[in-house]
């Protein structure tokens, strides 16, 4: 039984239970959302985490990636970053080790973690093909399906798997071309894999295989973007939107069985094609939840994307997306570190937090807990109001005033300190 499974039974299950309360909504909801598959919960029956909803009518979810690569690989470092991901309030985590042993991190990552973790298990098939026969071109069909049932059994909630590439999208991507090419790293492993073997996707030509194993470990699939642009240039192409119409379809397949699915969606596309992309990714998916990969709404600032894709992820979450995959300084330039993957988590979730705004999850009460603190100079109230309280009250503590009651900014000059004083205080008979 999945939690799907038992939705459509009328069941309630304790990770409904927590999802609803956590999110001030009714557990009916969850419920029949689960059902119908546009809420997923990521959660392995192997192991206990803390239950999260991610989908339409629920706060927009915050992802974060960690892992290591082949140039650095630090087992201490990543779990650092996943701790440090988890202290600033990621709703999730994403193991996507490419060096060492990775059975090994992988554990200890999940082992640390009280919260859903995805992996992408092409990575470890591919790699360690790498490592054994010198490309991944010799990759064994078995080797990936063993991945994803070995990465299941380990406790992993959720996997990106990449079973929408097949011949008929490779054959449109290479028709249309492209200006910054492919670059889904696991999106151009079976791709490559696909071309020099002159065969079909095994992912997708044995989709109901991998339903079994996701049924039975109860993963939510997260259906992979391989063709997600990666660059402005190349948003909402041809391609892309043959994979959606492919992934739509397998959708479909996992729903007749009681397997939960995300949609994971476009890296780099610009600001006024976000929603445009979002209504058809939802139409041609019958609803499942949107799982934003950042978005990047322009390609010129390296070392800022974070700020980049705090503004995509701002416009997608108004716009109907459910969950975003946040985007560190170092994006496109080195290996995420712990600093990097700080920014990263608060970046996405202030555009999260504002694109629930926009869409009605909330209606800015926190906002007008921090506009009442700020007009009675309550210090205290305001950092408690802030998404980073540390943070907040650091800065301040740094450059501290004459005056406790105002900061450095405006000192004796505090506008809402003279207002409060010769405003507010005055005399009503002044203004009669």
């Amino acid at each position: 039984m999945t939690q799907m499974d038992d939705a459509r039974k009328g069941i309630i299950t304790d990770e409904m239970k927590s999802v609803a309360e956590n999110e001030n909504v009714d557990v009916e909801f969850i419920r029949k959302s689960v059902a119908k598959g546009t809420i997923a919960i990521p959660s392995n029956k192997g192991r206990e985490v803390k239950a999260v909803g991610i989908g339409a009518g629920l706060r927009t979810k915050v992802n974060a990636t960690i892992g290591t690569s082949t140039d650095i690989c630090d087992f201490d470092m990543e779990e650092e970053k996943a701790r440090v991901a988890m202290a600033n309030n990621a709703d999730t985590l994403m193991e996507l080790s490419v060096g060492g042993d990775l059975d090994e991190i992988r554990k200890r990552i999940l082992k640390i973690s009280d919260i859903p973790v995805g992996s992408v298990p092409v990575y470890q098939a591919a790699f360690e093909t790498i490592r054994e026969k010198g490309a991944a071109i010799y990759m064994d069909e078995d080797v990936m399906f063993k991945a994803i049932e070995k990465q299941a059994k380990d406790g992993i909630d959720f996997m990106a798997i990449h079973c929408s590439v097949n011949m008929e999208t490779l054959k449109r991507l290479k028709r249309q071309g492209r200006e910054g090419g492919l670059v889904s790293r696991g999106g151009a492993l079976v791709s490559a894999w696909m071309v020099e073997n002159e065969i079909e996707n095994p992912l997708y030509k044995n989709f109901d295989y991998i339903l079994e194993i996701a049924k039975e470990y109860d993963f939510v699939m997260s259906m992979a973007n391989a063709m997600r642009a990666g660059a402005i240039a190349d948003a909402t192409d041809r391609a892309g939107v043959q994979e959606l119409i492919i992934l739509g379809e397998l959708i479909d397949r996992a729903r007749e069985v009681g397997v939960q699915t995300i949609v994971e969606g476009p890296g780099h596309i610009p600001l006024n094609e976000i929603k445009a992309n979002v209504v058809i990714q939802k139409k041609l998916c019958r609803e499942a939840p949107f799982y934003m990969l950042g978005p990047i709404v322009t390609d010129i600032a390296p070392a800022y994307d974070h700020i980049v894709s705090s503004i995509g992820a701002s416009q997608s979450a108004a716009a109907g997306a459910d969950f975003i995959c946040y985007v560190t300084p170092a994006e496109h330039l080195a290996l995420p570190g712990p600093e990097d993957v700080k920014m990263g988590v608060i970046a996405s979730r202030i555009g999260a937090y504002v694109g629930d705004m926009a869409k009605g999850i909330h209606n800015g009460e926190k906002d007008l807990e921090m506009a009442n603190a700020r007009k009675k100079l309550n210090w205290e109230a305001q950092y408690n109001a802030a998404i980073c309280p540390g943070d907040a009250r650091a800065i301040r503590d740094e450059r501290p005033p004459e005056d406790p009651d105002t900061c450095t900014m405006c000192g004796s000059y505090c506008a809402i300190k003279i207002v409060n004083e010769w405003l507010d205080e005055a005399s009503t008979e002044v203004f009669e």
